[in-house]
């Protein structure tokens, strides 16, 4: 059998498609599995070095710029139409292309991730007979899944079916796919995870990540509170996961406000292909609200306070919401972390106060599905046999 998969853009659409991928060929280890990635992806090299995708392939793809909250001031603004404009035309390329590519590869099956290389992949495939089916990991239906959702023979979805606007009898509850090497993280494991960092002289771990890509924003806010976080705990450590782009503006951020000994307390990363470690060996984790780190965070049962982005993604605030809801999580806005030394404020009560932490592990910890990536594996293999 061969299955196309199909995502991009961000971190948060291609790890989940590498755990479907690993999942897929230990229940059949002769599928054939090929990534169809969009071009330029900056994070192409993700699947091109998974050992359980067999090939990939790239195809222009464009994305519809939107701005939530700003109504026509922003869809008005003449850059933003000679972009959309111009992505309209890439999105058509991609069509062209993926049609031809698809004919070509001729597979069962086709995984959409989300993404807007989704977009010409599924309808290429539509074009070709080729079924395919979606993935929803955010409580809020991506515009690229909303615009290939009428073709799709399926939804599979992280939260409970109802609240998508999908056919009920279409849709199908699985949660977000993640890698394997994400489990409940013991007092040993927590331990072997410092060790294999070089954190071993540290009490105390903070990890600070906003998804695959970054955020300047959080980068910022984080900078900062760094100096009253780690004034008032000499034997902290803080994890800064900045992004790729992101990594030397943050770390001149933190050269102007922390002395050189003051730095020793932290560590600066643009990205890691070992996250899991990372978030592993942490007490406290800052993060932005996608719903693959939070199900990635989950599964670890980490306390997390979560930043949601007030730009352009109105599903990380719900995604946050719902977990807010349960008393899972954290939830501080970009406008409440404004006030100085509140976010340092927030993270020394979680790291002086172990029930109110623990509290937080447990909630989370109850809502995480570790088997998504295999009951999404099953139902390709399942449909791409008919």
């Amino acid at each position: 059998m061969t299955i196309v998969v199909t995502g991009g853009g961000s971190g948060g659409h291609i790890t989940p498609i590498l755990a479907v991928a690993s999942d897929l060929k230990q229940l059949d280890a002769t599928t054939r599995i090929i990534y169809i990635g969009q071009r330029g992806d900056k994070l192409a090299d993700l699947p091109a070095a998974d050992p359980n995708i067999d090939a990939v392939y790239t195809v222009f793809a464009g994305k519809f710029r939107r701005y939530h909250g700003e109504g026509l001031r922003q869809l008005l603004d003449l850059p933003t139409v000679y972009k959309n404009l111009r992505d309209l035309f890439l999105i058509v390329a991609g069509t062209i292309q993926s049609y031809f590519l698809l004919r070509k590869l001729r597979p069962d099956i086709i995984f959409t991730r989300g993404g807007f290389v989704s977009v010409p992949v599924a309808i290429g495939g539509k074009l070709n007979g080729t079924a395919y089916i979606t993935h929803d990991s955010d409580a809020i239906p991506s515009l690229a899944n909303r615009l290939i959702a009428r073709w799709a023979k399926l939804h599979a979805v992280a939260l409970p079916e109802e609240i998508y606007p999908y056919p009920i009898d279409k849709t199908v509850m699985v949660g977000v796919p993640i890698n394997k090497k994400y489990q409940v993280v013991t007092a040993d494991l927590k331990r072997t995870y410092r060790t294999q960092l070089g954190l071993t002289g540290f009490d105390q771990v903070v990890l600070v990540t906003g998804g695959g890509n970054g955020a300047a924003i959080v980068n910022d806010i984080v900078v900062a509170n760094s100096l009253a976080l780690l004034r008032a705990r000499p034997k902290l450590v803080l994890l800064h996961i900045t992004g790729r782009d992101l990594l030397e503006k943050t770390e001149r951020a933190y050269a102007a406000v922390l002395t050189k000994e003051r730095m020793k307390q932290v560590r600066i990363e643009g990205f890691v292909d070992n996250l899991y470690a990372y978030s592993g060996a942490a007490d406290v984790i800052v993060a932005r609200g996608g719903a693959t780190n939070l199900a990635e965070f989950a599964v670890q049962r980490k306390a997390c306070i979560i930043v949601p982005t007030t730009t352009g993604q109105p599903w990380a605030n719900k995604n946050t919401d719902e977990l807010v809801k349960r008393q899972a999580v954290i939830k501080l806005t970009e406008t409440q972390l404004e006030q100085e030394g509140r976010l340092a404020t927030v993270i020394g009560e979680l790291l002086e106060k172990p029930a109110q932490r623990e509290a937080l592990e447990s909630a989370i910890g109850q809502l995480a599905q570790p088997n998504a990536g295999l009951a999404i594996a099953k139902i390709l293999l399942k449909n791409g046999q008919t």
